[in-house]
């Protein structure tokens, strides 16, 4: 997986890169561990929070779910509840002390130096109560915590400044209507002036008016929304919804492992597409080149879907030869 995405971001284009994520799905479906998909979901909400609280909070955030974890391996609540009152007490007692004596220490030092410290003294404490795995679970949290300073330095490094002004604007740290903004702004004015039952077929008057860019290839929803409103967007989601259990109904009941692979390779390549591009244009996403499948204009597109969904149905269409 991780191949061809790297040799798709060379290009650059992230937009694809982020849908061979997708294939984790199969993986999982195929026996993957439970703890590696919890893990990356789990390191991607680490992410978005300390893109949108400060440094200081989501380490204090780790700090708790450590000890809520250190209490549940040993199914002690007074586990979970000794290094949670260490941390603090070192935390406001440096805070205090750094007020008091106006030392020129910042947040992230302060916090810094507390966990140092609280992780010297829990050390100890478990020493002498001889307790296990104190030490791993440390480590786990230093690692977690290095992963947080590091965010800083992938989101300045590696997304180029317009695709930060995405990021910034869909988790609202931002307002931008006129430039980088401008497609996602004028897309929700789009579906939002849709109502209920929409304008009526090419009666659209964002859309047809060229208020909104793309709007035949990624903003394609926009046009669905403001032409057939929230009942003709409902009906499409339901559609695709439909489909895509459908697929993996169908990948179920395959006889061989490569054409199940396969079907659940479909599917969840649809399904990633579908979730972008609509989270896209409605604001829950950051703006990637990613199509709607079956309603964006072009060719390649409607082409690979269609090649996708037929190669499929005819691996399904000969499965009782594998049974044989």
């Amino acid at each position: 997986i991780a191949i061809p995405a790297m040799l798709i971001l060379v290009q650059p284009d992230w937009g694809t890169a982020v849908v061979f994520i997708c294939f984790l799905i199969v993986l999982y479906r195929e026996g993957m561990p439970g703890w590696i998909a919890g893990t990356i979901l789990f390191a991607c909400t680490l992410f978005l929070m300390t893109l949108l609280l400060s440094t200081e909070n989501v380490i204090i955030f780790l700090v708790c779910c450590a000890a809520s974890g250190f209490g549940i391996l040993y199914r002690k609540t007074k586990y979970a509840i000794i290094p949670a009152v260490i941390f603090f007490l070192i935390y406001f007692s440096l805070k205090l002390t750094v007020r008091l004596l106006s030392l020129p220490l910042e947040s992230q030092k302060v916090i810094l130096i507390t966990l140092a410290l609280s992780s010297i003294a829990f050390l100890v404490f478990a020493y002498i109560r001889k307790i296990k795995h104190v030490l791993v679970i440390i480590l786990i949290l230093l690692a977690l915590v290095g992963f947080t300073f590091s965010v800083d330095y992938v989101f300045h490094s590696f997304l180029k400044p317009h695709q930060q002004m995405r990021v910034n604007i869909i988790l609202g740290k931002e307002t931008d209507t006129q430039s980088v903004g401008y497609n996602l702004n004028q897309s929700k004015i789009a579906i939002g002036s849709g109502g209920f039952i929409g304008k009526g077929f090419l009666k659209g008057t964002q859309t047809k008016y060229n208020f909104v860019p793309e709007q035949s290839t990624d903003f394609i929803f926009c046009t669905i929304g403001e032409e057939w409103g929230f009942l003709g967007t409902t009906l499409v989601i339901v559609a695709f919804a439909g489909m895509l259990v459908r697929i993996i109904f169908l990948a179920e009941r395959q006889k061989s492992a490569f054409a199940r692979i396969y079907g659940y390779g479909v599917a969840s390549v649809l399904f990633f597409h579908v979730a972008i591009n609509i989270a896209m244009t409605i604001g829950l996403f950051p703006v990637i080149g990613i199509p709607l499948p079956f309603f964006s204009y072009g060719g390649s597109s409607m082409i690979s879907f269609t090649v996708l969904l037929f190669i499929f149905l005819r691996l399904d269409s000969v499965r009782k030869i594998y049974a044989r």
